[in-house]
């Protein structure tokens, strides 16, 4: 069966928002990743405004978990995966508030596909990710931010319940481990999801915050 996916899973990278400062902290997070020190790496750097460091690692998380993802996407189809989990006890139903007010039970290549159109267009919108140099972000950009954050560490969740074997046999556990820990470092450094979102996941996070 080909996979109508492939093209869509591999999107153009987002780049980093607001002009010449995003490219700065971006910048900023490349020198601070090369060091090998995530901690250090998700903290805000002295001086810069909250919503422009979240901003640009939203983005970079995006492009992260839709690149790790692309790479199952062979293995994650509606006939494998026919609901959206993290193990038994967590099945995860999609709603954007805008088009499916009702949460509606899809298969989990549907729900990334779904999340990712809906990411893309909240990071295209410039009344939330604005584009230009000192343009306000909305009131609301926190909350914007956390839901991002919450859904994209459902694909994390899948990923590892459902997929993680064959992540091995590609030979990529070592990335998603380094990715998946830089995303959770981040997510507690600025209190983006909450804990019991955080459940299916919870003993290989608490070995990545207490390491």
């Amino acid at each position: 069966m080909p996979n109508f996916r492939n093209q869509r899973t591999f999107r153009p990278k987002k780049s980093a928002p607001s002009g010449s400062k995003g490219a700065q902290l971006r910048q900023h997070i490349d020198a601070t990743l090369g060091s090998g020190n995530l901690r250090e790496a998700v903290r805000l750097p002295p001086g810069e405004d909250i919503n422009e460091w979240l901003a640009v690692n939203t983005v970079d998380f995006f492009n992260q978990v839709n690149l790790l993802y692309g790479t199952l996407t062979e293995f994650c189809t509606p006939e494998i995966c026919p609901t959206m989990t993290a193990g038994p006890k967590y099945e995860y139903r999609w709603a954007d508030g805008v088009q499916i007010k009702k949460p509606i039970e899809v298969s989990a290549p549907k729900y990334v596909e779904f999340l990712m159109d809906w990411i893309e267009s909240q990071l295209d919108d410039e009344s939330i990710f604005p584009q230009r140099l000192g343009a306000p972000f909305p009131a609301n950009f926190r909350d914007v931010v956390k839901t991002i954050f919450k859904r994209l560490f459902r694909v994390y969740a899948h990923i590892y319940h459902t997929h993680f074997q064959k992540i091995v046999s590609l030979k990529e556990e070592a990335h998603l481990n380094t990715c998946f820990k830089h995303f959770i470092l981040f997510t507690c450094e600025f209190s983006l999801i909450d804990k019991k979102e955080l459940a299916p996941l919870h003993e290989l996070i608490e070995s990545i915050v207490t390491y």
